[in-house]
């Protein structure tokens, strides 16, 4: 009769075999398919929910974001910019949105402070010499 895989027995990567009297069983002796079917129903169900709670309407997503085309008149750089007013945020960071201004912060930059009116876009940076302003010209991207 061989023994059976017991924990610290000496075999590496193995694990003690469970008998069949600790396996779920149906009435005939066979494990419950009704049981798995059931669980991978309800998974399939509770994912197919969550689609459709995080589906938006056609177009809905589109309705606050605001993309922008910003100059630097002196350097000529350009870069865009996208801001979602419905969640307060230009790209992944969060944004101060007023009806004159939208502020946010970079940590790897600096400060943005965008004039709403003008779509001026004025970058600040703090420094050990006291600092320096960048100024671009925005305006609308299509």
């Amino acid at each position: 009769m061989p023994k059976p895989n017991m924990p610290g027995d000496g075999r590496r990567g193995t694990l003690p075999a469970i008998p069949d009297r600790c396996r779920p069983q149906g009435p005939t002796g066979t494990p419950t398919a009704g049981r798995r079917a059931r669980r991978w129903l309800a998974i399939g169900l509770g994912i197919a929910a969550a689609a459709l709670l995080s589906t938006e309407p056609a177009g809905a997503g589109a309705a606050g974001l605001l993309r922008l085309r910003c100059i630097n008149p002196a350097s000529g750089a350009s870069w865009t910019i996208v801001i979602d007013l419905d969640r307060d945020r230009v790209g992944s960071l969060p944004a101060k949105i007023t009806d004159a201004w939208i502020s946010w912060r970079d940590p790897q930059r600096g400060f943005f402070d965008l004039d709403r009116a003008t779509l001026g876009l004025r970058f600040r940076n703090a420094s050990s010499t006291g600092g320096y302003f960048l100024h671009y010209t925005c305006q609308k991207a299509s």
